[in-house]
């Protein structure tokens, strides 16, 4: 199996696609129910919705590729530095789930030697899905069909609609700092989209996404997502995304709107 197997990519995009449908099956049946809300040790909420999402999908991977690495939020790693490691977010947004908005996603992700190969953002409660694969374009899927998926191009930053989930992700006055820089340089900024936000931005509906303090898993379904679209996607001192990356996150439709979001905060990287 090579990334150049036109039957093993296949059957990796349809498995990503059954990932998305098993974990969406849990949490909808979930969704604004009386059930507890935990606190993990960095105080996020979680659910037993988010634990038995995840345990669906892992089942789901090892019986097809028990060779695979998984990498998940909630139960954590097997064989991580496999060549090819699918990355999972259950319910990417569990506090919008917790209170009832159905703005929470899953994310679903293949990473291969380090690299995003693979990416799904499914929105259970939208009935939305975009899915891209590595040279083979990005899909946005509703109610209505399925459709290819592209940004759009932004004259500069004073056109530029800007999202990031909260502002209080940026924490420390420098990071805070260099946000608001890129906050002020904008047409206007909105909150609270999490991983929905990218898919946006991936129709063209938005310019720029900026995100910090977030997980492997939060990140590495977005890249093919944004890059197969025809966006630019990077951390915040403008290196790819992978395994590897840090924390932090810059997307946009435009290279140049990227390049020029890039400079006012690389500093604060």
């Amino acid at each position: 199996m090579t990334l150049h197997d036109a039957d093993f990519l296949k059957t990796c995009r349809d498995l990503a696609g059954e990932l998305a449908d098993a974990a969406e099956s849990v949490t909808t049946r979930y969704f604004r129910q009386d059930i507890p809300v935990d606190s993990k040790a960095d105080d996020s909420p979680v659910t037993r919705a988010d634990r038995e999402a995840e345990a669906a999908v892992r089942t789901l991977i090892e019986a097809r590729f028990p060779e695979h690495g998984i990498i998940g939020e909630e139960h954590g790693s097997k064989n991580p530095h496999a060549e090819y490691v699918w990355v999972i977010d259950p319910i990417d947004g569990t506090k919008q789930f917790v209170t009832g908005n159905p703005g929470y996603g899953c994310l679903i992700a293949l990473v291969e030697r380090g690299s995003p190969l693979l990416g799904v953002i499914d929105m259970p409660m939208k009935g939305e899905r975009w899915t891209a694969l590595a040279g083979h374009g990005a899909f946005f899927r509703d109610r209505q069909g399925e459709r290819p998926a592209r940004v759009r191009r932004c004259a500069g930053l004073s056109s530029a609609i800007l999202t990031a989930t909260t502002p209080e992700m940026f924490a420390g006055e420098t990071r805070r700092a260099a946000f608001d820089r890129l906050s002020s340089s904008v047409r206007f900024t909105v909150y609270g989209n999490d991983c929905y936000g990218f898919g946006l931005l991936a129709s063209g509906f938005l310019d720029l996404v900026c995100e910090a303090e977030l997980g492997v898993y939060d990140i590495m379904a977005l890249a093919p997502i944004v890059t197969e679209a025809g966006g630019v996607i990077t951390d915040w001192r403008g290196e790819p995304v992978g395994l590897d990356s840090g924390d932090s996150v810059l997307a946009a439709g435009d290279p140049v709107c990227h390049s020029a979001a890039l400079s006012l905060i690389r500093d604060a990287a």
